[in-house]
């Protein structure tokens, strides 16, 4: 048998030829023997009963009979004509129908010749017919591979109109498989196959297009999905090992005078163990000689700008500048104040660096930047400008890292001669599966509990016509000297929508809350930078009571008396951003309240949202919710769509089967970590082949 090899061209393979193969790459992206191969069914039709014609039911469903055409005829309707086929077994008879290709297809069918015929059934005036069935000889059936389970593959409107049908893609690959099942090589380990009870990798691929049954089916799924998980994350850890290896980091020797002092004398709280144990692995980082590249994963709260602040303190001691960004005016300036408060007693020289900063302190922030004198810069993307230069950046923190673009990263990286060590932080909880797969390359820190003394957010859901009530408790807690949010959603199509949704809730609520025994403050995305800070800093200072805003304050001030959190039309939010608006109250030490308004329809998907907010205030369970609601590649944002495109595996569902792949990869490297033992040999040969096809997620994160 002629074994082809699987980098061969579509285009050689028997049925093809170059109009085909260019119409597959287009529309499918195959371009060689394997890419057809790994083109995996979506769907299967169970082929593995044959009904006799008196068996039949008025179900509508597909089925397979055997029999003869025992007459053919042309019947004329009102719009052309359709070709009528009586076919027959022992049992009875019923009618193949055809509406279109009528002169080809009355030329091809054979009288009183066995065939098989598969559809859907239908009921019309008293008998069956099947319209544009599937047919095949009942001889040629028989040579064919045995499809018990016949596969549906993905398809385009293009490739049907050309004639590529799901039976001339499954032909194909009968083909394939006939010439290539003996090329097809194993790609696991011998122990891996025995442990985890996987079938052979040619049984695996034969299985996976032509299923001898629903249980063979099952082991070749496991079987493919466990290897694509697999060395994804081998890649993943391979490459995070490489980097550690090729770019050596600075190395922060010492606990100096400012972490120390700061550490036991000037701390305001005890750190949780959380904290604690974060703080442990950042130094372990530092101190290794390999440039640290770590992602800082902890819920609203949590307590990561503490963290960050003892790490630049480390930083600081070993004679390193630190530079931290954030992605808003507003938050960079929040990071500034908090940092500044929590140095007022040891002697650390901070400066803050927006598009706002005046053109003279920019001069002296770049002049003490240069020296030296100045320690920790704290800015907006204005630190990423060509003109602001360190003398010894040893570490880089960057704040809700997602709204950066790698490219801007990457100029960060380039302030010095020697990467500095990079800190990601993010507030917006990434499910671990997601997490393992998007940041495999990065180490993963968890903050995963919250201060002691914090008080949960409760959280309620109050229809439309509850408004009287929730401004009777509104009134309530701004007796008590609280504050109030109240968002409004922000619908991207229309500006003037959003305006006006904010307009009108802003005259109901003035009339509810009247001046001047009342004030409010409105901020939204049409306003001025600077009226949206006065109006910010009003709220902040206490001076309104509540502040009626679009979403523009989901990362932003930190008000602790703010107490309740009102959010109008909440089922139009998506989870995460639900959980980062919540997350703007339950600041202080009193109880806190979120409101999440709606109206009466609901959407299944909005009612899982709305119950999950009230239920839990774990953002890592909010995120996983999220992440089934909204599939990977929307979780994460077009830019990181592209990374999820699997062949087989899904990382939600096979959360669990991703997991042990991981387990499995640690396992191997850890044994052998440059895949030279001959029990690796098919890893090694596998991982070289993909890695060489650029197969693998190599531009991750």
């Amino acid at each position: 048998m002629n074994i082809s090899p699987l980098h061969t061209p579509i285009a050689y393979l028997k049925g093809v030829g170059p109009q085909r193969a260019e119409l597959l790459q287009k529309e499918l992206s195959i371009y060689t023997y394997a890419d057809l191969l790994n083109f995996y069914p979506n769907r299967y039709i169970d082929k593995s009963k044959y009904y006799k014609i008196n068996q039949l039911q008025n179900t509508n469903s597909e089925v397979q009979i055997i029999g003869k055409i025992i007459h053919i005829k042309t019947v004329e309707q009102k719009r052309g004509k359709r070709l009528v086929a009586k076919f027959s077994d022992e049992t009875g008879s019923i009618e193949l129908v055809w509406f279109k290709g009528i002169k080809w297809i009355k030329e091809s069918l054979l009288l009183n010749k066995a065939y098989v015929v598969f559809g859907k059934i239908n009921w019309f005036n008293g008998s069956f017919s099947m319209p544009h069935p599937e047919l095949e000889l009942l001889e040629t059936h028989k040579k064919n591979i045995r499809i018990a389970m016949q596969p549906i593959y993905p398809s385009t409107e293009k490739l049907s109109k050309r004639g590529i049908s799901n039976k001339v893609i499954t032909q194909l690959i009968q083909q394939l498989l006939k010439e290539t099942h003996k090329g097809i090589t194993e790609t696991l380990p011998d122990y891996f196959v025995e442990e985890l009870n996987l079938i052979p990798k040619n049984k695996a691929v034969i299985n996976i297009h032509f299923p001898q049954s629903q249980e063979y089916l099952a082991k070749a799924q496991f079987r493919l999905k466990f290897e694509e998980l697999f060395y994804i994350q081998l890649q993943l850890l391979i490459k995070n090992k490489l980097r550690k290896q090729k770019i050596k980091g600075f190395v922060f020797e010492k606990v100096g005078e400012n972490f120390t002092n700061f550490y036991h004398n000037h701390l305001p709280f005890n750190l949780t163990n959380a904290q604690k144990r974060v703080v442990k692995e950042i130094r372990n980082d530092v101190g290794s000689g390999a440039q640290m590249n770590r992602l800082l994963q902890g819920d609203v709260g949590s307590g990561k700008t503490i963290v960050a602040l003892l790490v630049s303190l480390l930083a600081l001691d070993n004679n390193f500048q630190v530079c931290l960004m954030a992605p808003t005016e507003i938050l960079a300036t929040q990071h500034f104040h908090g940092i500044q408060e929590f140095c007022q007693h040891i002697n650390v020289s901070i400066a803050l660096l927006t598009g706002s900063s005046k053109t003279a302190e920019r001069k002296k922030i770049h002049q003490q930047l240069e020296s030296g004198e100045l320690q920790l810069l704290i800015g907006t993307h204005a630190v990423l400008e060509d003109k602001v230069k360190f003398k010894n950046l040893g570490l880089a923190i960057i704040d809700e890292q997602h709204r950066f673009g790698v490219a801007q990263r990457a100029k960060l990286w380039k302030k010095n001669h020697i990467p500095p060590h990079i800190l990601v932080m993010t507030a917006t909880p990434i499910p671990r599966t997601l997490a393992m797969s998007l940041y495999g390359d990065l180490d993963i820190s968890v903050i995963d509990e919250l201060p002691p003394g914090r008080k949960a957010i409760q959280t309620v859901h109050r229809y439309d016509s509850n408004r009287l009530k929730v401004f009777h408790f509104m009134r309530e807690e701004i007796a008590k000297g609280r504050q109030v949010y109240i968002v409004y959603p922000l619908i991207e199509e229309s500006e003037a929508l959003d305006y006006k949704d904010l307009m009108d809730g802003y005259e109901s609520i003035a009339r509810e809350f009247p001046a001047p025994k009342y004030q409010i403050s409105v901020v939204h995305g049409k306003m001025k930078a600077a009226d949206k800070d006065f109006e910010m800093n009003r709220f902040a200072a206490g001076e309104t009571q509540i502040m009626i805003a679009t979403t523009v304050i989901e990362v932003g001030v930190n008000v602790p008396n703010a107490s309740v959190m009102i959010i109008e039309s909440s089922e139009r939010f998506g989870l995460s951003q639900l959980h980062q608006l919540r997350g703007r109250v339950g600041r202080g030490a009193e109880q806190s309240y979120c409101i999440l308004m709606t109206g009466q329809k609901l959407s299944n998907d909005s009612k899982t949202r709305i119950q999950t907010m009230v239920e839990t205030n774990d953002g890592f369970k909010i995120a996983e919710v999220d992440l089934k609601l909204r599939g990977p590649g929307n979780l994460m944002g077009t830019q990181q769509s592209g990374v999820l495109q699997l062949k087989i595996a899904d990382i939600v569902k096979d959360n669990l089967l991703l997991a042990k792949a991981r387990e499995y990869a640690k396992r191997v490297l850890q044994k052998d970590h440059n895949l030279q033992l001959s029990e690796h040999q098919n890893i090694a040969k596998t991982y070289q082949k993909l890695n060489k096809n650029k197969t693998l997620w190599n531009f991750i994160s």
